[in-house]
C-alpha cells in the first residue's frame, strides 16, 4: 500500500475517503491500494491533482469528494466506484451506468453512532441537562438556595413513558433496542413495514396516532418527497403539551416555523434537534433564544467508527465486486456485467 504513485499490472484500487488502514492492508490481496489525503471541500475529484492516480485507477472508494462527468473523462479504466454514503449523492449515478460502472453504497455506516447521538439528545433533552450545564457554569448555584437546580431543572424519567419513532429503518430500529433497555413503550410509524414487523418490541401504528400518545418523539425517516414538511403544525398541535420531539435525522422532515411557534408558545414542552434548515445556524435564530430547546450543531456521524464500519462495507463490497457476485448494496444494479477486476 501507498500514498505515492506506483505503477502494476494489477487493479489499482484508489482511496480519497478516510479509511481504516487494516482494510485497505487487507486489500493488498486483491488490489493495488494507494490512499489520498480525504478531502472535505466537496469538489470534483477532477480538480483534486490526481489525474495519474485517475488514470489508472480500476476502482474508487470516495466520501465527500463529487465523482462527475469530468472525474470519469480522466478515469478511463474504471469499473467501480463505492460512495461512503447510504446514497451516493456524490456520484453521478447516471453517468457511472452509462459508461457500465457500478456504484457502490455503505448502507447505516453511521446508524449506531447517530442513534447514540440521538438518544444523548433525547436524555439532554428530557433532563435539561444542556441548560442545567449553562446554569452552573455562569455561578448561579448558591449557597443561599443550595437545592435550587433540584427544583429548577426537574426532567422526565424515561421508565413505563412512550417513545413514539417516525422510521423504521437501520437508525429506528436501534433507537428501539436503546428505548427499550431503559425500560420504555415504543411505537413506529412506518408506512412500509407490517405490522407485526417488530414483534413485542413495538407497535407500527398510524402517524397520528404516534404523535398523540408518545412523550418523546424521534424522527428517522428518509429524506423523500413524501417526508418533506411531514410534521407541521396541524401534526405539532396532535401532541401532547407535556411531550418532547428530538430530530437528530433530517430537518426538513420537521417545518421549521412550526416548531418555533409550537415551542414559543409551549404547545409542546421542549425539543432536541441535531439538524437545522439553514446549516451553520445563524446567530440569531430563534430556536436558539428558547430555554427549552436543546441543540448539537449536525453531529450524529460525528465518530471514528464510521470509518472503520464504511471501510468495512466497502470491502465487502469490492470483494463480492472482484468475485463476480452482486455486491451487497448497489446503487444501479444493472450494471453487473464487468464483474472481475482488470
Amino acid at each position: 500500500m501507498s500514498n505515492q504513485t506506483t505503477h502494476s499490472a494489477r487493479p489499482l484500487l484508489l482511496v480519497t475517503a478516510p479509511f481504516d488502514q487494516a482494510r485497505a492492508e487487507l486489500l493488498e490481496d486483491v488490489f493495488d491500494v494507494e490512499l489520498v489525503e480525504p478531502s472535505l471541500a466537496g469538489t470534483s475529484l477532477a480538480t483534486r491533482g490526481i489525474d495519474e492516480q485517475l488514470a489508472r485507477a480500476t476502482a474508487l472508494v470516495c466520501e465527500v469528494d463529487v465523482v462527475d462527468e469530468a472525474t470519469l473523462d480522466k478515469a478511463p479504466e474504471l469499473r467501480v466506484v463505492v460512495s461512503c454514503r447510504a446514497n451516493p449523492v456524490n456520484v453521478d449515478v447516471e453517468a457511472c451506468t452509462a459508461r457500465e460502472i457500478a456504484v457502490l453504497t455503505t448502507p447505516a455506516r453511521n446508524a449506531d453512532v447517530t442513534a447514540d447521538l440521538a438518544f444523548t439528545l433525547l436524555l439532554m433533552t428530557v433532563r435539561h441537562t444542556g441548560r442545567a450545564e449553562r446554569w452552573l457554569r455562569s455561578g448561579a448555584w448558591k449557597s443561599e438556595d443550595v437545592f435550587e437546580p433540584y427544583s429548577t431543572f426537574r426532567g422526565l424519567g424515561l421508565s413505563g413513558r412512550t417513545l413514539g419513532i417516525l422510521g423504521g429503518g437501520a437508525i429506528g430500529r436501534r433507537m428501539m433496542q436503546r428505548a427499550r433497555a431503559f425500560g420504555m413503550d415504543v411505537v413506529v410509524y412506518d408506512p412500509f413495514l407490517p405490522s407485526d414487523a417488530f414483534g413485542d418490541q413495538a407497535r407500527i401504528v398510524e402517524l397520528d396516532e404516534v404523535l398523540s400518545t408518545a412523550d418523546i418523539v424521534t424522527v428517522h425517516v428518509p429524506l423523500a418527497e413524501s417526508t418533506i414538511g411531514l410534521i407541521g403544525d396541524r401534526e405539532l398541535r396532535l401532541m401532547r403539551p407535556d411531550a418532547y420531539l428530538v430530530n437528530a435525522g433530517r430537518a426538513a422532515v420537521v417545518e421549521e416555523d412550526a416548531l418555533v411557534n409550537a415551542l414559543a408558545e409551549g404547545r409542546i414542552a421542549g425539543a432536541g434537534l441535531d439538524v437545522f434548515w439553514t446549516e451553520p445556524v445563524p446567530a440569531d435564530h430563534p430556536l436558539l433564544s428558547l430555554d427549552n430547546v436543546t441543540v448539537t450543531p449536525h453531529i450524529g456521524g460525528a465518530s471514528d467508527d464510521v470509518v472503520t464500519e464504511h471501510s468495512k462495507i466497502a470491502e465487502r463490497g469490492l470483494r463480492a465486486w472482484v468475485a463476480g457476485e452482486r455486491p451487497p448494496a448497489i446503487a444501479n444494479p444493472a450494471v453487473l456485467e464487468p464483474t472481475t477486476a482488470r
